[in-house]
C-alpha cells in the first residue's frame, strides 16, 4: 500500500517558540564560558575526520561507505551509495524524484531505521522512510549495520529495529582560516539541475556554525522500451518532473568540561508528478505529491568522570503532504489528501566502563507522535512510546561480547472509535565475536536480535483498509560470519572479506488481503528468509602514484512465504526479493584523471506473493563509469567530475510497471573555498 503525501504552507508561531526552545539552551550554554575548543591543547576548533568504523572487528554485519568512496566511484544520490550494500533492498520507483526506501534480508522497510546525525528519522504514518530527500553533497559517511552494531552508547530507538541506516555529516575543519565553504553545480540529463552551496564559520573558539542550501529542478521525461508480446515500442515517461529545496543549518560547540553541543534545522520542500506504472495502451498519468517538512534536534555530550558519560537528544518533527489525484472523484470533487504528522522525541543515556574492556549502558527513549488527515472518518490517532534499553559489553584484542535487553511500553488514544490496545514486550539480544589467532585479524561471529514492529497508523486507521485490532509483527534474527582483513607486502595496502549467513523468521506479518470488495490489513503472514551476504574491499599500489581500488558484494537470499499451506503461493519467494544480487566497483586514482567503474546486479523477481510468469520482473545489471579530477587554484580547489549512468541503455523496472531510466549524463563542477 503507498503512502501519499503533503504540504500545508502554514507554520505557526506555536512551531517557530519549539525550534527555539530547542535551540535555546545550546546558545545559552555556549556562553557561560570564554573560551572553548574541541581539542584541548588548542584554543580554537580544529575537528579531524570522524574514526571509520572497524567493519571486520564488529560481532554484526558492519558496511561503510565513506566519503572518499563516495567521490571514488561517482555516487551522487543516497539511494545508489546503499543498493552498493549487501543483503539490502532498495524500492525505486524511477527518476529524480521516485520515491525510494530501503529494507534488509526479506523485511519490510519498516524494519530498518534511518538515522541522521544520531537522531532517528521517524514517519508514524506508513513507517517508511523516503530516502529520495537526502543529499550526499554535505554527507561524510553512510553506515548500515544489521543486528546490533558494536557501539552499545546509542539511543533506545535504534536497538528497536533489525536493522540502521546511518548518514553522517561533515563537521567542519579549520587549518588557517575561520572559514571554509563550497560551491556546486550538478547537471545532466533528463533536464536535471541541481545547484548547491554549503558554509561554514567559526565565530570563536568554541562555536561553529554552518548552512547548506540544495536546489533540485528537473524534468524527468526519459524515453524507455515498452515490450508487449512481439511488439516493441518506444515510449516516454510523463508527469516525471520535480522541484524540491533543501536547507539546513548546524551548530557545533565544545564546552571543554562542560561536555559537547550540536543542533540541526531542517528543511525540505518538494512538489513532483507522479508518473504512475506503465500499463498498456494507457498512458495517463496526472498525480501530484508534495512534502514540506521541518525538523529541530539537539545532542549534548558531557563526560561526568573518567568512568561515566551522558547523552541527552531533543527533537521536533513537523511534516505536511499533500497528494492529488485528478482521475479519482468522490460526490463530484478529485481526490485531494492531506496530511499532518508530528513528533516530539527525548532521549537520555548512561555509559559507565568500570573497566577499559567492560563497560554498560542505559537509554530511555519517550517519542509522541500524531497524524490528522482530510478523511471525514479522521480518528486523529495520539500514540506516546517508551523504549528502554540496557546493554552491556566485554572487548578486548581477542574476543567481544555484547548483549541487550529492550523494553517496549505504548498506549495510543484516538477520538473516534476504539483505542488499540497497550503495547508491552522485552527484546533481547546478544552477540560475539572471536579473533581466532592473534597474529592475524580472522574472526568468527555470531548474533541473535529478537525485535518487532509495531503497526503503523495507515495499518491501523487508513480509510476502510485499516484493522484496528493487528498485532506487532515478531521478529527473529540469527547470524554466523567470518571476516579477515590485513595487508600483502608494499602492493597490497588493504584488503577485507566478510561472509555471513543468516535466518530470519517473521511471525504475525501484517499483510492485505481481500475481503468481499474491500482489502484488510490482517495478520496473516509468516515469512522465514536465510541467504549468505559476501563483502570484499582492497585497495593496490600500482605505481608510486597509482593506486587500484576493488570492491564486490554478494546476496543470495531465499526468503519465502508460509502463511497457508493451501495457498498457490505457499514457499513461493515473497515479492521483491531476488535470489541473487551483488555489486562491484573498479577504481583508479592517479594524478592526471581518476576513472571509475562499478555495476549493481539483481537477479529476477516477483510482484505479487505467487510465484507465476505475469508477475515477474527480470534480471537487470546496471553499469556506470564515472571520470573526476581535481585542481587547485590558489588556497581553493576546483573538483570537476563526468559519469555516464546505465551504459548498456537497458530498460529494466525494480518495481514492476515503473521503468528506470535509460544511458544518462550527469556532471558537477564543484569549487571548495
Amino acid at each position: 500500500m503507498q503512502k501519499f503525501k503533503h504540504v500545508n504552507y502554514r507554520f505557526g508561531y506555536r512551531k517557530g517558540i519549539i525550534s527555539l526552545t530547542l535551540f535555546f539552551p545550546l546558545f545559552t550554554h555556549a556562553q557561560q564560558k570564554d573560551s572553548i575548543s574541541l581539542e584541548h591543547n588548542l584554543q580554537e576548533i580544529q575537528v579531524t575526520e570522524k574514526r571509520r568504523p572497524a567493519v571486520t572487528q564488529s560481532a554484526t554485519l558492519l558496511q561503510v561507505m565513506d566519503k572518499s568512496s563516495i567521490n571514488r566511484l561517482g555516487i551522487q544520490d543516497l539511494s545508489s551509495a546503499v543498493r552498493h550494500f549487501s543483503g539490502v533492498a532498495v524500492k525505486d520507483y524511477g527518476g529524480v524524484g521516485g520515491l525510494k526506501t530501503v529494507s534488509i534480508r526479506g523485511l519490510g522497510a519498516q524494519h530498518t531505521a534511518v538515522s541522521y546525525d544520531g537522531v532517528a528519522v521517524s514517519d508514524c504514518q506508513s513507517g517508511e522512510v523516503d530516502l529520495s530527500r537526502f543529499s550526499l553533497d554535505n554527507v561524510s559517511s553512510v553506515t548500515l549495520s544489521i543486528g546490533q552494531s558494536n557501539n552499545i552508547f546509542q539511543n533506545a530507538r535504534t536497538y528497536s529495529s533489525a536493522g540502521a541506516l546511518s548518514i553522517e555529516s561533515n563537521t567542519p575543519q579549520f587549518t588557517t582560516r575561520n572559514y571554509d565553504g563550497q560551491v556546486q553545480v550538478r547537471g545532466g540529463s533528463f533536464g536535471l539541475f541541481n545547484p548547491s552551496f554549503r558554509y561554514n564559520q567559526k565565530l570563536n573558539n568554541r562555536l561553529v556554525v554552518s548552512l547548506n542550501a540544495e536546489w533540485t529542478s528537473a524534468k524527468g521525461e526519459y524515453p524507455f522500451v515498452l515490450e508487449n508480446g512481439t511488439l516493441v515500442t518506444k515510449e516516454r515517461r510523463k508527469n516525471t518532473d520535480v522541484q524540491s529545496l533543501r536547507i539546513e543549518g548546524n551548530v557545533y560547540g565544545n564546552l571543554k568540561k562542560g561536555g559537547t553541543l550540536k543542533g540541526k534545522l531542517y528543511f525540505f520542500d518538494s512538489e513532483r508528478g507522479l508518473p504512475g506504472s506503465v500499463t498498456y495502451y494507457n498512458n495517463y498519468s496526472k498525480q501530484r505529491l508534495w512534502d514540506r517538512i521541518f525538523f529541530a534536534q539537539t545532542n549534548y555530550e558531557k563526560k561526568l568522570n573518567d568512568r561515566l558519560k551522558m547523552r541527552l537528544q531533543a527533537k521536533y518533527n513537523y511534516a505536511y503532504n499533500r497528494f492529488i489525484d485528478p482521475a479519482q472523484k468522490m460526490d463530484n470533487k478529485i481526490q485531494d489528501d492531506r496530511y499532518t504528522q508530528q513528533e516530539y522525541y527525548g532521549t537520555a543515556g548512561l555509559l559507565y566502563t568500570p573497566r577499559e574492556e567492560l563497560s554498560f549502558t542505559f537509554a530511555e527513549d519517550i517519542f509522541y507522535n500524531t497524524l490528522d488527515n482530510t478523511f471525514n472518518d479522521c480518528p486523529y490517532p495520539k500514540r506516546i512510546t517508551s523504549l528502554s534499553v540496557l546493554a552491556a559489553r566485554f572487548q578486548n584484542n581477542r574476543f567481544t561480547a555484547i548483549t541487550s535487553l529492550l523494553g517496549t511500553y505504548l498506549t495510543e488514544k484516538v477520538t473516534v472509535g476504539e483505542r488499540v490496545p497497550d503495547r508491552k514486550k522485552f527484546s533481547p539480544a546478544v552477540s560475539v565475536s572471536y579473533r581466532v589467532l592473534a597474529e592475524t585479524n580472522f574472526r568468527i561471529r555470531a548474533s541473535y536480535k529478537d525485535i518487532f514492529r509495531v503497526p503503523t497508523f495507515n495499518d491501523l486507521y487508513y480509510t476502510q483498509i485499516g484493522n484496528r485490532s493487528l498485532r506487532p509483527e515478531s521478529t527473529e534474527q540469527y547470524n554466523i560470519g567470518v571476516s579477515w582483513s590485513g595487508a600483502a607486502g608494499k602492493t597490497v595496502k588493504y584488503l577485507s572479506f566478510s561472509a555471513d549467513a543468516y535466518y530470519n523468521k517473521v511471525k504475525n506479518k501484517i499483510v492485505a488481503l481481500p475481503s468481499l470488495f474491500i482489502w484488510k490489513m490482517m495478520n496473516m503472514g509468516k515469512v522465514e528468509a536465510k541467504g549468505i551476504d559476501a563483502n570484499f574491499s582492497s585497495e593496490l599500489v600500482v605505481l608510486p602514484q597509482v593506486s587500484l581500488f576493488l570492491s564486490a558484494t554478494y546476496s543470495y537470499q531465499q526468503a519465502i512465504d508460509l502463511t497457508n499451506k493451501e495457498a498457490k503461493n505457499y514457499k513461493d519467494q515473497i515479492p521483491y526479493a531476488p535470489l541473487h544480487a551483488g555489486s562491484g566497483s573498479v577504481s583508479i586514482e592517479n594524478s592526471w584523471v581518476n576513472i571509475a567503474y562499478s555495476f549493481i546486479a539483481s537477479g529476477k523477481r516477483y510482484a505479487l506473493p505467487q510465484n507465476i510468469e505475469d508477475n515477474l520482473i527480470k534480471r537487470y545489471v546496471e553499469h556506470t563509469i564515472s571520470l573526476n579530477k581535481s585542481f587547485r587554484i590558489k588556497k581553493a580547489q576546483l573538483r570537476t567530475q563526468v559519469d555516464m549512468v546505465n551504459l548498456g541503455n537497458k530498460t529494466y523496472d525494480i518495481i514492476q510497471f515503473y521503468p528506470m531510466p535509460g544511458r544518462s549524463f550527469r556532471g558537477i563542477i564543484s569549487y571548495i573555498f
